[in-house]
C-alpha cells in the first residue's frame, strides 16, 4: 500500500475542516432560517384575520360625545349604516371615479403597485406633495381587517392579506367589497348607505357630479365631508375626483365642466346633533388623534367641556340679534365662551345657524380665518408697556403718513374721522384710536408684536416681512379660538392656557384614555408676559371713563358698574365686526359679518353689531356674581402724572398747565421728571404750527406748552388749534 505524501495528508485535513465549517454554517442558516419563520409566524401569521371576513359585516360601537354635565350632544354611530349592493346596481361612472381618485391602475397590477408606490414616494419627497400609494386592496383590508395605527408590522400585515385577498377573489368582487365598505363618513359605511345620507337616493340613482362627490370621501371622511368643519373641502375634492377621470379617458371636458357647475343638494344629516359646530370640532380632533376607525367604531365614550345649556342660550342670542341686524347686511355671527384661566370652552356658536346654507352657516367660523380690526391692537401695546413705555404716554394724534416698502405712503385716519391731538396711552387703547397704535408699532417693531402674539396664541401671523403697520389695524388674519386665547392670556395675569375642549375619553371597554383635570390657578400655564403688563392692559380695557370719547359713558361695552376689560374691533371695509371682553372667570368673544366677505352697512363700533351680542352673553354670565377685578401684582406701582405729558407734576402745582390723573405703572417705568411747563419755540405767525427753529421769515418766539411723543412729533397745548381737528 503506497503511504500518503506529507501534502495529502495535509490536503485532506483541510479538506476535512472546510466540510465541517460548511455543515456547521449551514445549520446555522436552517436554524436562523427556520426562527425567523417561527418568529414570522407569530408575529405576523398566528393573528391574522381571514380574507374570508370581507364577506361578512362587523357591527361597529358608536362613540358618543356628551357635555360637561353628561348631556348627550351627539352619536357619531347609533348603529353601523351599511347596506350591500351588488356592483351591477353601482353606476358605472360611480366604480370609474372611485378607481380614478383612489387606484387608476386598478385592473393592471396585483395586490399591491410598484409604480404607484414609487410614485407617491417621488410626489411626496421631491414636490411635497404628499400622496397614497396604497391600492383598493390594501385599502379594503386596512378598513376592514385590521387596525389604522402606521406601523411596520401593520403594515406587512396588509400586504400579505392583500396577496390573500387577490388570490380569493377577482377584481370585480374587491371593487364591491370596497365600495361597500368603505367609510363616507358618519353613520355612512359603503357607497349605498352614502348615497343615502348626502343625497336622500340610491347609488344607483346617483349623477355624475354626486358620484364623484362620494368617490372623493373614503381619503378623508372626516376632513372631505360636506357636514363637517370645512364644507368646502368637499367641493374641491368633488372637482379633483373629476379632473382625474377626465385624465384617465372616463369623461369628457363637457361632461367634467357640467358636473362641476351643477349644484349639490344635500339633505340635512338624519341623527340628533346639539352644538353642530362644537360637536363636529370635537369629532375632527378625535379623528386626527385616534384615527377615523377609532372614532367612528370604537365605542368611545367624550365628556366635553360644554355647557349645553350656555351653549343653548348663546345660540338663542346670536340667532336673534344676527336677524336684527339684517338691515346692516349682516348675514351671520359667531360666539365662543371660554374659562380664560382652564382653557376650557364652554359655548362655541359656530354661524347663527348651522343649517342656513344659503350663507354657508355650516361653516364654523370660530376656526375661520378673519381680520381682526382693532380688537388685535391690545398685543401691540403690551409690547410698548414691556419696552418700557407706559399707560401714561403721550402720542400726537394728527395727520400722520407712514413710509411704505412698496413706494405710496401708509396714512391711515381714526374711526370717527377726527384728530385728537395729545392723548396718552390709555385713552389711546381706550377709544381705539388709529394714529397712536400705529406710532405704538412703529416704535414696537413689526417683528416683536408678531413674536409677542404668537407667544399669546395668535398661530396665523407668519413671517414679520408679509406684514406692515397696518397689523395693528387688523392687516392680518387670525382665528377666534386664537384671538379669546391671546386676551385669555391678559385675564391670566400673563399667564397662556390652550383651549381645552375636552374633560375625559373612555374606550369601549370603559378605561380612561385621555383625561384633563383643569387647574385651580392659571399660573399652571405658561408665562408669556410680565403679569404688570397683562394688569395694565386689563385695567384700560375696563376703564370706561378711557374710553369715554369715542363710545360714550353708557354703551353696550359697558355691564352695570362691573369691572369687566373689553376691545372692539371693526375691519376698515366693514367685512369684520368683532368685541371680546373678559374677567378672570370668563372670555366672549363675538364677530358678526358675511361669510362671502361683502361689505356690512352702518355698523357704529360699540353701540351695533357684535357688542350688543357680547353685553347679553357677559351679562347672562356675570349675574349677580361679585366683582372680579383683575389682581395688582407687586411690580405695579399707582403714581399722580400730568394728563397731558404724562411726567410729574411741576413743583408750583399749576392747574392750568398741567391737570392731573392717576396712573399705574410697571415699577421701574413711572416717570422721574417734572413737567417742563412753557417753552420757547418758533411758531408760525398764520398757523400758530410749530416750525423749524432755523427758520427766520413768518416766525416768532414763543412761550407755550409743548408735549413731545415718542416718534419726536410735537404738539403745542397752548395754541390756538381747532379741537378736534377732521381729517380730509
Amino acid at each position: 500500500m503506497k503511504k500518503q505524501s506529507t501534502n495529502e495528508k495535509s490536503f485532506l485535513r483541510i479538506k476535512s475542516k472546510l466540510w465541517r465549517n460548511l455543515s456547521i454554517t449551514t445549520t446555522a442558516i436552517i436554524l436562523v432560517v427556520i426562527v425567523g419563520l417561527i418568529g414570522f409566524y407569530f408575529f405576523f401569521l398566528k393573528d391574522l384575520p381571514s380574507p374570508s371576513r370581507l364577506t361578512s359585516s362587523e357591527i361597529p360601537q358608536s362613540t358618543i360625545i356628551y357635555d360637561r354635565k353628561d348631556k348627550p350632544l351627539y352619536t357619531v354611530y347609533r348603529q353601523k349604516n351599511q347596506i350591500f349592493v351588488p356592483l351591477s346596481t353601482i353606476p358605472i361612472y360611480s366604480q370609474q371615479a372611485s378607481i380614478a381618485i383612489e387606484d387608476r391602475n386598478f385592473y393592471r397590477h396585483g395586490a399591491i403597485d410598484i409604480r404607484g408606490i414609487l410614485r407617491a414616494l417621488v410626489a411626496t419627497v421631491f414636490y411635497k406633495d404628499l400622496q397614497g400609494g396604497s391600492t383598493l386592496t390594501q385599502q379594503l383590508v386596512k378598513n376592514s381587517l385590521l387596525t389604522p395605527e402606521r406601523t411596520l408590522p401593520r403594515k406587512i400585515k396588509e400586504v400579505i392579506l392583500s396577496y390573500a385577498t387577490e388570490a380569493l377573489y377577482s377584481k370585480n368582487k374587491i371593487l364591491e367589497m370596497y365600495l361597500n365598505q368603505s367609510p363616507y363618513g358618519g353613520t355612512a359605511w359603503g357607497v349605498e348607505a352614502a348615497a343615502q345620507t348626502y343625497f336622500g337616493k340610491h347609488v344607483k340613482e346617483l349623477d355624475l357630479a354626486e358620484a364623484a362627490l362620494l368617490a372623493g370621501l373614503p381619503e378623508s371622511p372626516t376632513n372631505f365631508s360636506p357636514f363637517g368643519a370645512h364644507p368646502e373641502y368637499a367641493k374641491k375634492r368633488q372637482e379633483e375626483v373629476l379632473q382625474q377621470m377626465l385624465l384617465q379617458g372616463y369623461i369628457s371636458k363637457k361632461q367634467r365642466d357640467l358636473a362641476v357647475k351643477k349644484p349639490l343638494v344635500y339633505q340635512k344629516i338624519s341623527n340628533d346633533i346639539q352644538a353642530p359646530h362644537f360637536v363636529l370640532y370635537i369629532k375632527d380632533l378625535l379623528v386626527k388623534k385616534y384615527g377615523e376607525k377609532m372614532v367612528e367604531e370604537g365605542g368611545l365614550r367624550v365628556k366635553t367641556t360644554l355647557d349645553l345649556d350656555l351653549q343653548n342660550f348663546a345660540q338663542d342670542v346670536v340667532a336673534t340679534e344676527v336677524a336684527e341686524l339684517k338691515n346692516y347686511k349682516v348675514s351671520n355671527g359667531a360666539a365662543l365662551i371660554t374659562n380664560p384661566g382652564t382653557g376650557e370652552i364652554l359655548a362655541l356658536v359656530g354661524s347663527h345657524d348651522y343649517w342656513d346654507t344659503d350663507n354657508d352657516g355650516n361653516v364654523n367660523v370660530t376656526i375661520a380665518r378673519r381680520q381682526p380690526g382693532s380688537s388685535i391692537k391690545p398685543i401691540n401695546y403690551a409690547v410698548g408697556l414691556i419696552k418700557g413705555y407706559t399707560a401714561a404716554t403721550p402720542f400726537v394724534d394728527k395727520q400722520t403718513c407712514f413710509p411704505s416698502a412698496v413706494g405710496k405712503s401708509y396714512c391711515p385716519v381714526n374711526y370717527d374721522g377726527k384728530w385728537h391731538g395729545v392723548v396718552q396711552m390709555r385713552q389711546s387703547l381706550g377709544n381705539s384710536l388709529n394714529i397712536p397704535a400705529v406710532k405704538m408699532l412703529k416704535i414696537n417693531g413689526v417683528a416683536d408684536m408678531i413674536a409677542t402674539a404668537s407667544a399669546m396664541g395668535i398661530s396665523t401671523f407668519d413671517t414679520p416681512d408679509r406684514y406692515g403697520l397696518s397689523l395693528t389695524l387688523g392687516g392680518g388674519e387670525v382665528t377666534m379660538t386664537d384671538l379669546v386665547t391671546a386676551f385669555g392670556v391678559f385675564a391670566n395675569g400673563g399667564y397662556r392656557m390652550d383651549l381645552r375642549p375636552i374633560l375625559k375619553i373612555t374606550n369601549s371597554e370603559g378605561k380612561v384614555i385621555q383625561e384633563y383635570t383643569p387647574p385651580k390657578s392659571p399660573i399652571f400655564g405658561r408665562k408669556v408676559i410680565p403679569s404688570s403688563v397683562a394688569y395694565i392692559i386689563s385695567h384700560i380695557l375696563l376703564d370706561n371713563g378711557a374710553r369715554e370719547l369715542e363710545f360714550g359713558s353708557n354703551s353696550q361695552l359697558r355691564i352695570k358698574n362691573l369691572p369687566i376689560s373689553v376691545k372692539t374691533g371693526t375691519t376698515n371695509d366693514l367685512r369684520d365686526n368683532w368685541t371680546i371682553g373678559y374677567t378672570p372667570s370668563y372670555a366672549v368673544g363675538v364677530w358678526v359679518g358675511n361669510n362671502n366677505n361683502t361689505p356690512m352697512s352702518g355698523l357704529a363700533s360699540g353701540i351695533t353689531g357684535a357688542a350688543p351680542i357680547w353685553h347679553k352673553l357677559m351679562d347672562h354670565l356675570v349675574g349677580d356674581k361679585p366683582a372680579q377685578w383683575p389682581q395688582k401684582p407687586d411690580t405695579v406701582v399707582g403714581k399722580v402724572v400730568c394728563a397731558t405729558s404724562g411726567l410729574i407734576p411741576p413743583p408750583d402745582g399749576t392747574p392750568d398747565r398741567c391737570p392731573t390723573r392717576f396712573e399705574y405703572f410697571v415699577k421701574g417705568s413711572e416717570p422721574n421728571k417734572f413737567d417742563p411747563g412753557r417753552q420757547k419755540v418758533f411758531v408760525d405767525k398764520g398757523t400758530h404750527d410749530l416750525a423749524n427753529p432755523g427758520q427766520t421769515e413768518n416766525v416768532e418766539e414763543k412761550d407755550e406748552l409743548i408735549v413731545t411723543d415718542p416718534t419726536g412729533d410735537r404738539y403745542c397745548l397752548s395754541c390756538p388749534h381747532p379741537e378736534p381737528t377732521k381729517a380730509p
